[in-house]
């Protein structure tokens, strides 16, 4: 299995578009500002292609990781060592009757949004705790990472 690199670039820029729509004000970016202490005018300091370089390159790192939780077929694999050149014939066999088996957007979504409620949701949580930030905060930014770990992981399934 190649990785595809391209997938993983477009399931990171979908984290971007998401959070376009996720923190305009009329959805959850009142909010999201409220809770972290934030006003409109903090948001445009700074440098924004900096800011939304290095959230891409994050996401990036994400969907990488994404892949491995989302297409089964890496799985088998990593149990070959990697390579399937010194594989035994078996698998090859397994490839044939299951390569592409569960390569769809919905088991990539279904994977995706676990991954955000079992992963990203607790360390956001555990942080905002230490950080004595608000459940709002908590489910306000939570949510936004479930439902781009949602998507991006049916991207990088389904795009073969």
């Amino acid at each position: 299995m190649e990785i595809n690199f391209l997938a993983l670039f477009v399931a990171a820029l979908s984290t971007l578009v998401i959070g376009f729509f996720w923190y305009h004000p009329k959805v959850f970016g009142t909010i999201w500002m409220k809770e972290s202490s934030l006003t409109a005018e903090n948001l445009k300091e700074g440098n924004m292609l900096l800011l939304f370089g290095t959230s891409l390159l994050y996401a990036f790192f994400i969907s990488f990781s994404l892949q491995m939780l989302t297409i089964h077929q890496f799985g088998a694999l990593g149990m070959v060592g990697g390579d399937p050149n010194i594989a035994k014939p078996s698998f090859s066999a397994f490839m044939t009757d299951y390569g592409t088996v569960f390569r769809t957007f919905k088991h990539g979504a279904l994977h995706g949004f676990m991954s955000g409620l079992f992963f990203a949701l607790p360390i956001i949580g555990t942080n905002a705790l230490y950080e004595k930030r608000s459940f709002k905060y908590t489910f306000v930014t939570g949510g936004f990472w479930i439902l781009s770990f949602t998507i991006m992981g049916g991207i990088i399934c389904a795009w073969k």
